[in-house]
């Protein structure tokens, strides 16, 4: 049996810009993407903090270093600039995989910089709080 299971989590990015006229997308920092494990091109949801909104998309690679979080074409009605947002990717697992599985989490600063990571554990044998908290 497969279940959809969490990979990686961006956890209260600041939106950098709203882009209605593109093609569609939102466009990360390539040093988030690379903390989580996501990918170009990968479909993630998005929940913005500050409205309840939540829509799907896919990722495009952001310049590293440049804290971008810019949500392109329609979903650009969904959001503004300066809302907080959390991003989630998924993957579809086989339930014999789950044990050994963490998710990759980066909690952001206001710059969209990584203020801390954090492996979610999805085995029911492992509590948040026997995981290390790395401060960046």
């Amino acid at each position: 049996m497969l279940k959809k299971v969490l990979t990686g989590k961006i956890h209260q990015a600041t939106v950098t810009q709203c882009n209605l006229d593109y093609v569609g997308s939102i466009t990360i920092d390539e040093d988030l993407l690379r903390a989580t494990g996501m990918k170009a091109n990968e479909f993630v949801n998005i929940a913005d903090l500050d409205n309840g909104a939540r829509f799907e998309t896919y990722v495009i690679k952001g310049e590293a270093g440049s804290g971008i979080i810019g949500i392109n074409g329609a979903a650009a009605h969904l959001v503004n600039q300066g809302d907080k947002v959390i991003i989630f990717a998924m993957a579809l697992m086989e339930t014999s995989e789950m044990d050994a599985h963490y998710s990759e989490v980066v909690i952001c600063d206001a710059d969209n910089k990584i203020e801390q990571t954090l492996k979610y554990p999805t085995s029911l044998d492992e509590s948040l709080d026997s995981l290390p908290v790395v401060d960046l």
